[in-house]
């Protein structure tokens, strides 16, 4: 299994706390939700000789696989900062320093381009389409975007969604795709792009899955104490695809266990800041989540 995307460090803050320099970005949300399920997980990624080597230990000791990790000595790693608003599903951004990740050109270790499973992050469609160029034949491909790329980069990302099975995006991002209010149209419409299947999140009301005509409504935990939604969306693509990698039944039913299960691992992810939430987890109170999420969804 494949995670290509962003690492950087992130400055956040909410109306109950704040932290700085912790670790953040899309690959590494992914890769520690995934790695609960099946490893290695190999990472491409880029981070500047001001990476610490404790993010480096911990990752590799969830074997998270770091061939594909670049370290440009002398260079910063990506930075960014943002402050949330008081019911945590706003945010406004504070800064965004590129840095190392500017020029980051993913290059995919040779014996990683036969990955079967690929998840494609956060990244610039352009990028998402580099790296399907150098793999061979991928069975399973889960890509993540977001409303910059929406707007600025719409060309490169619908060649990108002809070549994916799962697109994961948010309510407010799918309208944008489609120009259509209503998100059963707007699946309709995107799944025309080229998306065997589509995961509309929705936060705290939970995520839609579609495809083979069929859609199943997945139920938000009831979380008690959220600190820091930063890396939610990224956690539950991790848990989800994870999943589905663990036993490589891709039918529709079990796409909906690994849609609770992403939502399980996204749970866990809110509860801390940074990704402490999803650090030190045990198979126990992953399963025991999921059965109470099993609950929720049943009548």
């Amino acid at each position: 299994m494949l995670v290509v995307g962003s690492i950087g460090l992130d400055d956040i803050e909410t109306p109950f706390d704040s932290v700085k320099n912790a670790l953040g970005g899309s690959t590494t949300y992914i890769s520690l939700a995934a790695s609960y399920f099946t490893a290695p997980v190999s990472i491409v990624g880029v981070v500047g000789g001001d990476f610490e080597q404790r993010h480096i230990r911990m990752l590799e000791n969830h074997n998270i696989d770091l061939e594909g990790l670049q370290i440009v000595e002398g260079a910063k790693t990506f930075r960014y900062g943002c402050k949330y608003h008081y019911d945590l599903n706003a945010r406004d951004s504070l800064f965004t320093h590129l840095n190392v990740f500017e020029h980051f050109d993913p290059v995919i270790p040779e014996q990683k381009k036969k990955s079967s499973f690929v998840i494609l992050g956060n990244i610039s469609p352009a990028l998402q389409l580099k790296v399907l160029d150098q793999l061979t034949n991928p069975k399973f491909v889960v890509c993540d975007t977001m409303n910059f790329w929406i707007e600025g980069a719409k060309e490169d990302l619908l060649k990108v969604l002809k070549r994916v099975d799962v697109l994961i995006i948010n309510d407010s991002e799918a309208r944008l795709l489609t120009q259509q209010p209503n998100l059963i149209k707007a699946a309709k419409i995107i799944s025309e792009m080229g998306p065997k299947y589509l995961i509309i999140k929705k936060g705290e009301h939970g995520a839609l899955l579609f495809g083979d005509d069929s859609i199943f409504s997945a139920p938000a935990y009831p979380m008690e104490d959220i600190n820091d939604p930063t890396g939610a969306g990224d956690a539950f693509a991790g848990g989800f695809t994870g999943y589905l990698h663990k036993n490589r039944d891709l039918s529709f039913d079990n796409l909906k266990r690994a849609v609770i299960y992403g939502s399980v691992m996204a749970s866990f992810c809110v509860e801390k800041f940074s990704t402490k939430g999803l650090e030190d987890l045990s198979y126990l109170e992953i399963q025991n989540r999921f059965f109470e999420f099993k609950e929720l969804s049943s009548f």
